[in-house]
């Protein structure tokens, strides 16, 4: 069963969402807060996706957030924000969240970025994988196609779905330049409704676990005028 954790202060809202997830096939289990979901989650750490409200009293969404990807790189994580200043936007993506949305929304934009997300956290699971031992080594960093790792210099580089994802498109195209419609058409599907800012900011939080020097990146580069290129040489 594919089991999602909706957090949300506002009942009314809480309800609408969990009624139509319900009706596509998923499993919700609910919170009215920050506190409660954190409880929850550490209960019962068994979710595919937590859908985070932003603007809630006491621990809000950017926080819970936080402290989820504290505990788990393999939940799918999805903002939800009634604020379109694009800091909010970029701080959730920074702070771990896979994508947002925008209130207000509707049950079929919802359905479509849960979705989504769902089909890269359970094709992301090694456990699904048809892969046995696969490796691609380039340069400090070695990519597991199995286990789902990256390690750089032998050390273990914590990666959420989306950014393994990313990697893996790097890593099967080195020294390539790929624009960021093909990127985020690889990793989050043709069908996002979303902007190709997230690849942008992804990329900003993938430096920052990756290189030396985020700042003067050397294996994570920028083509300007067109996206970016995993830099095989170093």
């Amino acid at each position: 069963m594919k089991k999602i954790l909706i957090v949300e202060d506002e009942e009314a809202i809480r309800e609408f969402e969990a009624i139509n997830l319900r009706r596509s096939g998923y499993e919700t289990v609910e919170a009215g807060s920050g506190e409660e979901a954190l409880a929850i989650f550490d209960a019962e750490p068994d979710f595919d996706i937590a859908l985070l409200d932003v603007s809630m009293p006491g621990m809000d969404g950017f926080t819970l957030c936080k402290e989820l990807r504290k505990r788990t790189q393999a939940l799918g994580i999805i903002m939800l924000t009634a604020r379109t200043q694009e800091m909010d936007k970029i701080s959730g993506l920074m702070m771990g969240a896979d994508d947002y949305i925008t209130k207000p929304f509707s049950p079929s934009e919802l359905l479509a970025r849960i979705d989504s997300l769902y089909r890269r956290v359970s094709m992301n699971n090694p456990a699904n994988s048809l892969k046995n031992s696969d490796e691609i080594k380039l340069g400090d960093f070695v990519l597991n196609l199995r286990r789902h790792t990256l390690l750089k210099k032998g050390q273990n580089v914590e990666l959420t779905q989306v950014e393994f994802q990313i990697i893996e498109y790097f890593f099967t195209n080195p020294d390539t330049a790929l624009d960021r419609t093909d990127i985020l058409n690889k990793v989050w599907g043709n069908g996002y409704f979303g902007e190709e800012k997230i690849v942008d900011v992804n990329i900003r939080r993938l430096r920052m676990k990756i290189e030396d020097n985020p700042s003067s990146p050397r294996n994570l580069v920028t083509v300007w005028g067109m996206g970016y290129k995993w830099n095989s040489g170093n």
